[in-house]
């Protein structure tokens, strides 16, 4: 399709980058390669139908106001998250085959949408002119003669332009990954009447501001260590524990937003808690190292078990240490002082 040149290049670049970061997250190999343009209708596309789907919102502020969408097939958001759960192949090609869509499997998808979701973010924010302001939607089921579609479920009626691409990983056969955008919201990301909106993400010049700086970047700001752990009376011991250091502590979950964590901060050092190291949480040291691709901070992940795989999948993520609940203080001060650069205790220090 002609048009739109700008938007493609903006698109595949992102689409390359959350293949590689969805990847890391899943422990394999994921090229997501951008194919095709077209223009299509939400009534042509939804009857062209042969399974169901998950529709992942992004909706899109001023200036560039509106949403767009992020299509997968059922059986390969299905594939993808019983990857992340661990579970065993056999398992996985019947439920991809039946269709068995468990609790897990959304929490799990939310995980990777959340990666997808950031790579767009990072991409979007030095590809386009101005500042861009990107929101992560909960997705939605479609399930042909199981699902009803409405005006706007899973997406509003109208027009798209549609921008196709494959999802590749050895061993595994996989669909199509399709973003949809409405004519209005494709044409303020790159304007076709000549004039300059947008422009690809390798054009983009230092002398933006701070907003059209790629998130992989380290950023100025105060000082932080970031402590993730769903344990809420474990994230207050935890920073009562860092109190030593007189660097700021930001508390989050495992699940949280951590494009908001990060944000206006210098972060120093994360710690993850964890109960047992599963597959879920120790994800959430490839989650950080996305947030800083070129400079990502030293991560301390601390579990009250730890098996030998456990172990060095911690390591294979990002972590840089692994210490077990509940911890020594002296231990985790001598880590976190290694790892913060921060200098050595004073002789009144208790522990000698």
């Amino acid at each position: 399709m002609d048009g739109y040149k700008a938007l493609y290049g903006i698109l595949e670049t992102a689409l390359k980058q959350a293949g590689e970061e969805s990847g890391m997250l899943l422990g394999q190999q994921l090229s997501i390669i951008l194919s095709d343009s077209l223009t299509t209708s939400k009534s042509s596309y939804f009857g062209g139908l042969d399974a169901g789907c998950f529709v992942v919102g992004i909706e899109s502020s001023d200036p560039y106001s509106g949403q767009f969408y992020l299509v997968f097939s059922l059986p390969d958001a299905i594939g993808m998250s019983s990857i992340l759960l661990g579970i065993p192949p056999a398992r996985i090609q019947e439920k991809k085959r039946l269709s068995i869509i468990e609790p897990d499997d959304i929490d799990a998808f939310s995980e990777l949408s959340n990666i997808v979701y950031g790579a767009f973010g990072t991409v979007f924010q030095n590809g386009v002119a101005g500042k861009v302001r990107l929101k992560l939607l909960p997705p939605k089921k479609y399930v042909p003669e199981i699902d009803q579609l409405s005006s706007e479920e899973p997406l509003p009626d109208g027009d798209y332009i549609m921008f196709r691409s494959r999802l590749e990983m050895p061993g595994q056969e996989m669909n199509h990954l399709d973003v949809l955008f409405t004519e209005a919201l494709a044409g303020l990301f790159d304007p076709q009447n000549g004039d300059a909106g947008a422009r690809a993400p390798q054009a983009a010049d230092s002398t933006d501001d701070k907003a059209n700086e790629p998130e992989d970047e380290p950023v100025d700001g105060e000082e932080t260590i970031i402590v993730l752990d769903d344990n809420e009376v474990a994230r207050q011991q935890m920073t009562e524990m860092l109190s030593f250091t007189g660097i700021l502590v930001a508390e989050g979950t495992l699940g949280s937003d951590m494009k908001e964590l990060f944000t206006g901060r210098n972060v120093k050092m994360v710690m993850i808690g964890s109960q047992d190291a599963d597959d879920h949480d120790l994800a959430v040291c490839i989650k950080v190292h996305a947030m800083r691709h070129k400079s990502p901070p030293p991560i301390i992940m601390s579990a009250e078990s730890w098996t030998r795989t456990a172990v060095l999948k911690a390591l294979k993520y990002g972590a840089s240490d692994i210490i077990v609940k509940p911890c020594s203080g002296d231990d985790l001060a001598a880590k976190v002082r290694r790892y913060c650069k921060l200098p050595p205790a004073q002789e009144t220090a208790t522990g000698s």
